[in-house]
């Protein structure tokens, strides 16, 4: 039997609502009769020190029970190694889940740790911040930004912070390059996905595979009041590339030079970060639990 670890986040904004999880998850431990613990982040970061904690410990599967903060921070410390991440999402978005068929909880995540099967995907990491979903910059790091600061979220509360920043935020230039091609444009909003998805079906990055050892970016290189509806359309509808405002690259590296230091997001986390960005992809470097079918 493999031994189990699972990792709480009492903090993330769902589990902080239904602390019912935290006993679900010991229900499902006895029920199963499985070799396995529950540890509860303290700090930021924390869940990283516990998964690699957990990977000493001899663990074969560490599961991370939070929103997308929660993932980032406890994949980080599985990238690599020969343990099993398992997910149970509980976030706002949910981006990396949605994206690999991964229910929430009390749809079958806790049973898809037993019964699916394991999926080796790609990792990115910008400037030494690991992202396992999407990373960027721009308007979506400065809704992250604020979206972070709210106590209540969802996609109601994102909407409503994203049209109240729209008014007054501005594009800002920078240079791309992928070793192939590059491009001198404006942004309004970059992001650089491994999935398909920012999360809540909102697709940034339409045909992106999570296994293909590519990055898919995407740039909008502006929006304002009369094309940020129709942008949004496009977004829910996978139609994104059809805009004239957007631009699309793939490739396994960017080198992006932006004006100056400015906010970035990882996996919805925000950071500051220098001027230059070095993006790279891991190929095949996590190993993750998806449902069988």
């Amino acid at each position: 039997m493999i031994k189990t670890r699972f990792i709480f986040n009492p903090r993330s904004g769902h589990n902080a609502k239904n602390p019912h999880l935290l006993a679900r998850a010991r229900d499902f431990i006895r029920e199963r009769a499985l070799d396995a613990d529950v540890v509860l982040t303290e700090h930021p970061r924390h869940a990283t020190e516990l998964a690699r904690r957990a990977v000493d410990d001899g663990c074969g599967l560490v599961v991370a029970i939070g929103g997308d903060g929660t993932l980032n921070e406890v994949a980080a410390g599985l990238v690599g190694t020969d343990a099993v991440f398992g997910l149970i999402p509980c976030g706002s978005g949910n981006g990396l889940g949605r994206h690999l068929g991964i229910p929430g909880p009390g749809k079958g995540a806790f049973r898809t740790l037993v019964e699916g099967r394991v999926r080796a995907i790609d990792t990115g990491e910008i400037n030494g911040h690991p992202f396992f979903n999407a990373t960027g910059f721009g308007f979506d790091a400065e809704i992250a930004h604020r979206f972070n600061q709210l106590t209540r979220r969802g996609l109601s509360s994102y909407v409503r912070t994203t049209i109240g920043a729209l008014s007054n935020y501005r594009a800002e230039p920078c240079l791309i390059r992928n070793g192939v091609a590059s491009l001198q444009t404006t942004a309004f909003l970059l992001t650089v996905a491994n999935s398909d998805q920012y999360g809540n079906d909102c697709f940034i990055a339409p045909g992106a595979s999570v296994d293909d050892g590519l990055l898919d970016l995407t740039v909008i290189m502006r929006a304002h009041i009369f094309n940020a509806a129709p942008i949004a359309a496009r977004l829910f509808l996978k139609r994104i590339d059809g805009s004239a405002s957007v631009a699309r690259l793939r490739g396994d590296h960017f080198t992006i030079e932006r004006s100056g230091p400015g906010l970035i997001h990882t996996d919805g986390e925000t950071h500051l970060c220098d001027a230059n960005l070095e993006i790279t992809v891991r190929p095949r470097s996590l190993r993750i639990m998806v449902p069988a079918a």
